[in-house]
């Protein structure tokens, strides 16, 4: 037996493994989940997360998820990381969004960048629209290499499916009024909320095609018969 607020014994160890497994309260996990979500926003990981807050990356998950109900211990533990104490696995992704938009403006669209970095377009897509707050470094480099090649060069344009490509590309890059490469501070363009000072560059108009590209007038061929 035990004396009163001494704490579970012997004969209340199935007591207190009840009191152990009961879930956290619904007001706890909202918390939590909360808490996570701004956690995961300023670049931190299921994994670091789980570091830091000594759980398992899969308990993180699971409520973040919402697949299974916490302990308040797991609650508490979760609340108590801060963003500095994260391991930063991730980067701020302002210069990435800004690099891509000015890829835009040339011409360059999402799949196109997706392709050329190695990645799912839909990955690209959330940075340039700013659903993305944080980048891996792998990604931001990959997306640097690219953009050091392509910032000064518009998108080619020798099938129809490429020029439709362009201009869409070109057309959200003026209906977003972004920045040409030209615009930006390469000194600090990776800095967190850098913007630049001023915005909305014009996309180069089109080159025209060579000459040699156009058909003879004495053919009679349309672009419909060079299909």
């Amino acid at each position: 037996m035990t004396t009163p607020g001494s704490g579970p014994g012997r004969g209340d160890a199935g007591e207190y493994t009840q009191w152990q497994a009961q879930p956290a309260s619904p007001s706890q996990r909202e918390a939590a989940r909360d808490h996570l979500t701004r956690l995961r926003q300023d670049g931190g990981t299921y994994r670091s997360i789980a570091a830091a807050a000594a759980l398992s990356p899969a308990t993180v998950h699971a409520l973040a998820t919402g697949r299974r109900r916490a302990q308040p211990a797991t609650a508490t533990a979760v609340l108590k990381v801060t963003s500095r104490s994260l391991p930063r696995e991730r980067l701020d992704a302002t210069g990435t969004r800004l690099r891509l938009r000015a890829l835009h403006v040339m011409g360059h669209g999402s799949a196109r960048i997706a392709r050329a970095a190695g990645v799912h377009p839909q990955t690209i897509r959330k940075l340039v629209r700013g659903d993305a707050r944080t980048v891996s470094l792998r990604l931001r480099d990959a997306i640097i290499a690219v953009y050091d090649a392509w910032w000064d060069k518009r998108a080619p344009g020798r099938t129809r499916f490429e020029r439709a490509a362009a201009t869409a590309a070109r057309n959200r890059a003026i209906a977003g009024n972004w920045c040409a490469a030209a615009a930006l501070d390469d000194d600090l363009l990776d800095s967190p909320g850098y913007r630049p000072a001023r915005a909305g560059n014009q996309p180069p108009a089109p080159a025209p095609p060579p000459t040699s590209a156009r058909p003879p007038a004495t053919t009679g061929r349309t672009a419909h018969d060079q299909r």
